[in-house]
């Protein structure tokens, strides 16, 4: 009999073979009506068990084991490995750490992607004027939460050869999201975001609005600067290679900062000695990714300059281009967006030589019509 009860104990047991793995344990039912039933269920995820460790060659991947793996091989590594931690941290919270990965379905991954739609941005309840903190966007949790999951999926299947039958269908999940702004930079805001910023911290901002690079992108070490080829490869956006050109205005800007620190192109000088952080007053460090996030906010509101994140000096970039150049694709690779598709969005920049060309044959067909008039 594979449900019983021991002596003094309130709930009943079960103790089963399956393909010679011996499985026992307490089925947390006091009547054996319940317990057969919940033995059932034990006994056929002993057997899905063991299938997938036949498969694998492994045993059952859960989402704590993989979450550890994934940090281990690709998080730490992140240059926002930070923001890759907490994420790793709200799937295991979600589904609890014994969760296997195989379990977790379509309908499993709808309940996580409703619970962090209502979870307040930054965690916090309100904003400092006591107005209640806005709900995270579906952009935060298309890009913390259900691309962070797919990519353990994606892991366990193409690294580690773990074939996942019940992974999810990811595009039925995807939240719409607000079509990106382009947001432009007015000489007088640009102005104001110099003054603003701090000394050591200048030459780094400088960079982002000479380069047009994502925040991770701008934060680059000295081996990462090809002097002889004149131009800075770095990793950008889904681990691909990210180059950008040193050009005259960028060369003037590096070059002053050798010898500030051998591996970090960028760094900033300590304010105050820190014990805890084993930093020294007046000496300089290399600037980090949850660092510069919280200087430029500070820089942000010194400036007064309102309605601009640090994404949008990219925008900013891409817009002045496309204005001077007239052309796509130098603004697609200046970018470095894969797709033109993805540069298009700036195409309105063009609509001034569009009126400008409009204008231009609406002149040429005056001056037709007088010269007609003029002969007549």
């Amino acid at each position: 009999m594979s449900v019983f009860k021991r002596p003094h104990s309130q709930y009943y047991q079960y103790d089963f073979v399956v393909d010679g793995h011996r499985f026992h344990g307490s089925t947390k039912a006091t009547n054996k009506k319940e317990a057969v039933a919940a033995e059932a269920k034990v006994r056929e995820k002993s057997k899905a068990d063991i299938a997938e460790s036949k498969a694998t060659g492994q045993g059952p991947l859960t989402i704590n084991i993989a979450a550890g793996r994934y940090w281990t091989e690709v998080g730490q590594h992140n240059a926002n490995s930070d923001d890759t931690w907490r994420a790793l941290e709200r799937l295991v919270k979600f589904f609890g750490p014994d969760k296997r990965m195989s379990e977790i379905s379509d309908a499993e991954v709808a309940d996580l992607i409703a619970w962090r739609r209502v979870q307040k941005r930054w965690g916090k309840t309100q904003y400092k004027d006591e107005r209640e903190m806005a709900a995270v966007s579906p952009a935060t949790v298309n890009r913390d939460t259900t691309a962070v999951l797919k990519r353990l999926f994606m892991r366990a299947r193409r690294k580690w050869k773990i074939l996942l039958l019940n992974e999810p269908n990811w595009r039925e999940h995807w939240l719409k999201e607000a079509e990106e702004r382009v947001r432009e930079l007015h000489e007088h805001e640009g102005d104001a975001l110099d003054i603003a910023v701090r000394e050591d911290y200048a030459p780094w901002l400088e960079f982002a609005r000479l380069t047009g690079l994502r925040l991770a992108e701008t934060l680059i070490r000295w081996k990462n600067v090809n002097w002889f080829a004149k131009t800075i490869t770095t990793t950008g956006k889904g681990g691909r290679a990210v180059t950008t050109p040193i050009t005259r205005a960028v060369r003037e800007l590096l070059e002053p900062l050798k010898g500030h620190d051998e591996e970090w192109v960028f760094t900033y000088v300590a304010k105050r000695t820190n014990k805890k952080d084993e930093k020294v007053r007046g000496k300089r460090y290399p600037i980090t990714y949850e660092g510069a996030k919280t200087e430029w906010q500070r820089t942000l509101g010194r400036s007064k300059v309102e309605d601009f994140k640090f994404h949008d000096i990219r925008h900013d970039v891409g817009t002045k281009t496309l204005r001077k150049t007239g052309n796509l694709k130098i603004t697609q690779r200046v970018l470095n967006h894969t797709s033109l598709k993805t540069t298009s969005r700036y195409a309105h920049v063009l609509d001034e030589e569009v009126a400008a060309a409009l204008d231009s044959v609406a002149d040429s067909r005056r001056l037709s019509r007088s010269a007609k008039k003029d002969t007549a």
